[in-house]
């Protein structure tokens, strides 16, 4: 009895800490802490990029963000990041690579804007 008990308990354990038993929307994961800047896409005659900071965000840690306006949770499941509450509460972002997001419009398609950790491709200063 005490070894099925312990076969069970052991099986659980692996079966827990496995990424194969994932939420829905994929594997649940963490962004890299740091700021994002957001732009949005300039054009040859000015500006990489058009420097939006009222959607700039900070992850502080591995589940939330912070904002000028506030802080709230994240959850990234697959590559899709969304914020869950706090001031960008319903935002949702499709994670191109670990630190570069775009944002999704209402129908899921990639907007314009996007999110680099670290920086902003804009030559020069705000």
């Amino acid at each position: 009895m005490k070894r099925a008990c312990l076969i069970t308990a052991v099986a659980l354990m692996g079966a827990a800490s496995s990424p194969g038993l994932a939420a829905p929307g994929g594997i649940i994961g963490t962004l890299p802490l740091g700021r994002y800047t957001c732009e949005l896409p300039g054009d040859a005659t000015g500006a990489v990029g058009q420097h939006l900071p009222e959607a700039d965000f900070t992850v502080i840690n591995a589940s939330s963000y912070a904002t000028a306006n506030g802080q709230g949770p994240y959850l990234l499941t697959g590559d899709v990041l969304t914020m869950t509450g706090g001031p960008f509460r319903d935002a949702r972002f499709h994670r191109v690579s670990g630190g570069y997001l775009r944002k999704l419009e209402a129908d899921g398609s990639e907007g314009k804007m996007r999110c680099v950790r670290g920086g902003i491709s804009q030559l020069g200063s705000d």
